[in-house]
C-alpha cells in the first residue's frame, strides 16, 4: 500500500492512494490539464484510476473532479451532502454514501469519517488494505473523540497543520476570515494537529504527512516546533506543500 501528493494547500488538493492493482485520487483541486502534469511525474495516469473520493464541496478539493471524472469516465464517490451543493454535477458516475459508511474499492477497505468542518456533509478518510491503514485527515476545525477513535494507529497519517495560530490572529485576514479559519468548523492549528497525534498512537506510525500548510498564516519552522514538543526527532516527518506534493510513500 502506497499514498502520494499531487499538491496540498488552498490552492489545490489531491492525493493518490495504491493497493496492488487498485489506484484512486482522494479529491482533486486541479484543472485536467494540471492533474495530469502532476500524476504524470508520480509516474501515473488518470487512465489508472478506479475512483476519485470528495472530502467536501470547497473548490480547492472539488474543482477538477467532474472534469476528471468525465475525461477518463472514473466513477466519483461523494457523500449525499456533498452531492447536493452540486460541485461535482456532470461526472461521469456518482456513487452516494452517508458519512460513517464503510465500502470497498477493488482492493481498498475504506471508511468515510464524519468532521466538523464549515461544509454540507464533509468527511476524511480512513483506507486500508493487506493489515496496512492510511489515514488522510485535513479539513476540520477541531478535535473530537469520534476523529480520535477512527484515526487510532494508522501506519501513515496525512494530517493537517494549517495555521499557526499567533501568526494568523497577527496577521492580514480580516477578523471574520480569522474567526472562520481558527474556529470549531474551519481548520487546525499546529498546536491542535500535535494534540491530537498525542491521543491516537503516533508511536505505529511508519509515516507521518504535515499537510494543507497555509503559505500566509504558518511555516516549515512552526510546525517543526510544534511537532518537537511531542516527538523526539523529525525522523519520519515528510512536508507536503503546495507545488510538488510529495512522492510515494510505502507502508507495507
Amino acid at each position: 500500500m502506497q499514498f502520494a501528493s499531487l499538491g496540498s494547500g488552498s490552492k489545490g488538493n489531491a492525493t493518490l492512494v495504491r493497493a496492488d492493482d487498485t489506484l484512486v485520487m482522494v479529491d482533486c483541486g486541479f484543472s485536467v490539464r494540471e492533474t495530469v502534469r502532476r500524476m504524470s511525474r508520480l509516474c501515473a495516469d488518470p487512465s489508472q484510476l478506479d475512483a476519485i473520493l470528495v472530502t467536501h464541496e470547497h473548490s480547492d478539493h472539488s474543482s477538477g473532479v467532474a472534469a476528471l471524472s468525465r475525461k477518463f469516465q472514473i466513477p466519483v464517490y461523494l457523500t449525499h451532502g456533498t452531492f447536493s451543493t452540486g460541485r461535482c454535477d456532470d461526472s461521469f458516475d456518482q456513487c452516494l454514501f452517508d458519512c460513517e459508511d464503510d465500502f470497498s474499492i477493488g482492493s481498498l477497505s475504506i471508511k468515510a469519517v464524519a468532521v466538523p468542518h464549515d461544509a454540507v456533509e464533509p468527511c476524511q478518510y480512513r483506507l486500508s488494505s493487506g493489515g496496512c491503514t492510511l489515514g488522510i485527515l485535513t479539513d476540520l476545525g477541531s478535535i473530537t473523540p469520534h476523529v480520535i477513535d477512527n484515526f487510532r494507529a494508522c501506519h501513515g497519517l496525512l494530517l493537517e497543520f494549517n495555521h499557526d495560530l499567533p501568526l494568523l490572529m497577527g496577521g492580514p485576514y480580516p477578523s471574520h476570515l480569522k474567526q472562520r479559519v481558527s474556529g470549531d468548523w474551519g481548520h487546525l492549528n499546529n498546536q491542535q494537529a500535535v494534540d491530537l497525534l498525542a491521543q491516537i498512537n503516533h508511536v505505529a506510525l511508519r509515516h507521518l504527512v504535515v499537510a494543507h500548510i497555509s503559505e500566509k498564516n504558518n511555516s516549515r519552522r512552526l510546525a517543526e516546533n510544534a511537532l518537537l514538543s511531542l516527538l523526539d526527532s523529525l525522523d519520519g516527518v515528510i512536508f507536503a506543500d503546495q507545488v510538488d506534493g510529495f512522492g510515494w510513500l510505502d507502508l507495507t
